[in-house]
């Protein structure tokens, strides 16, 4: 495809904010289309007052990589960039309503499908043949079967999130020839809810899962460190408690989230989210141990300088603008997919300072995933057939980005 279909070809300043219908992901189930704003939306809630009473700690455990740390761009060659896409290929058609792509060491990739409860497997040249359903898996609207990922250390060993009923969990099996392994729970106890159900997973360089979580439709949970709701979390690859987690005897690694979907750490291993914003705001977060991140009590970037208690995001958009789900990193670039916002946001690091936002893709409707692959290109998920908008002829898809230096 040429890159005249490929660019979007718009810039917006990183503090214009204009007002919209909430910045979710899905609007309530039955909502016509008409009126969708995004796919996990829903109105503002009225949550009740108060913080915790823990202290953010002064350091940022985990941050520090060690020799058998993966690393965290495809690659060990120093960092180019930043670069943006210059052509794009439909690679794969007629997936059903697709959330997370897991790569395997041999190029190939693994695809969670929400509503299905299945996961698929995608070879480099498009091919696709189902695996089989992940056991358990009962969710509605936005729960169901959400992230996957491999562990880096452990290739062979797939961890899965997923809606159980009126709860979330993080799943262990292993993949080999095509066939799955026994399915064992790690983590549980994750609030569920129809909607902000968070759902994206991710090993950092510390060897470490972290696991993003929503606020279950209540954002008093997001404020709260004895719920795992409204969280970003961090365990052990067998699930249990870091010693160097900034609150004692707690998965939480930050807290003060509304609904977070895409995790992607850079090339100096810190971590970066993108969240849903309710009528104000959609954010790009960098994340810090122990981060209080203001929801309720604060959306996006304050107008009065906000306060010492919260931290600020990044960026953000309106949210017609993005709805952001799935977060990818290479060379010094991060690329944000879009649900309402049906496009796919570059966010330029050149280093390691985030620079003005650019849209691409902009004609695939709402994009739910993007990840590197090992060869340095950029798969992209659309997610159009989950009963949120219209879906096209060959929904959804697995697009194929090349990346050139910008």
């Amino acid at each position: 495809m040429s890159v005249n279909r490929l660019l979007g070809s718009v810039t917006v300043a990183a503090a214009l904010v204009v007002a919209g219908c909430g910045g979710d992901d899905e609007p309530e189930p039955g909502q016509p289309a008409a009126t969708e704003t995004s796919e996990d939306e829903s109105p503002a809630e009225s949550p009740d007052d108060g913080s915790p009473e823990n202290e953010t700690p002064d350091e940022s455990p985990g941050s520090e990589t060690t020799d058998e740390s993966p690393p965290s761009s495809p690659t060990d060659a120093p960092a180019a960039g930043p670069v943006e896409p210059t052509d794009v290929e439909e690679l794969v058609t007629d997936l059903d309503a697709p959330w997370s792509i897991a790569f395997l060491s041999d190029g190939e990739a693994l695809v969670s499908q929400r509503d299905e409860e299945t996961i698929v497997h995608v070879t480099e040249s498009g091919d696709v043949t189902e695996v089989g359903e992940v056991p358990g898996v009962e969710g509605e609207a936005e729960g169901g079967l959400l992230g996957i990922a491999f562990d880096p250390n452990a290739p062979d060993t797939l961890y899965v999130y997923a809606t159980a009923g009126d709860e979330n969990q993080v799943l262990r099996t292993t993949y080999d020839d095509g066939e799955f392994g026994e399915f064992e729970t790690l983590l549980d106890g994750i609030p569920a809810s129809p909607r902000h159900d968070g759902g994206r997973i991710a090993f950092g360089p510390d060897g470490m899962l972290y696991i993003a979580t929503g606020d279950a439709g209540d954002g008093s949970n997001s404020q709260d460190l004895d719920t795992l709701a409204g969280k970003i979390l961090r365990v052990t690859p067998d699930g249990d408690i870091p010693d160097d987690n900034p609150f004692d005897d707690s998965a939480v690694y930050s807290y003060g989230h509304r609904n977070v979907e895409g995790l992607a750490f850079d090339d100096e291993g810190r971590l970066w989210a993108s969240e849903f914003g309710d009528s104000a705001a959609d954010e790009l977060n960098l994340i810090e141990a122990g981060g209080n991140y203001g929801w309720p009590e604060v959306e996006g970037i304050p107008d009065d300088g906000g306060s010492e208690d919260y931290i600020d995001p990044v960026h953000e958009w309106p949210v017609e603008d993005a709805s952001p789900s799935g977060l990818a990193y290479v060379d010094q670039t991060l690329f944000m997919a879009a649900l309402r916002g049906a496009r796919l946001w570059q966010i330029p690091l050149p280093g390691g300072e985030a620079g003005e936002p650019t849209d691409y893709l902009d004609d695939y409707g709402r994009l739910r995933d993007a990840v590197v692959a090992p060869d340095g290109t950029l798969w992209v998920l659309t997610n159009n057939t989950d009963g949120r908008t219209d879906p096209r002829e060959g929904d959804d898809r697995i697009l194929r980005l090349t990346l050139s230096d910008s």
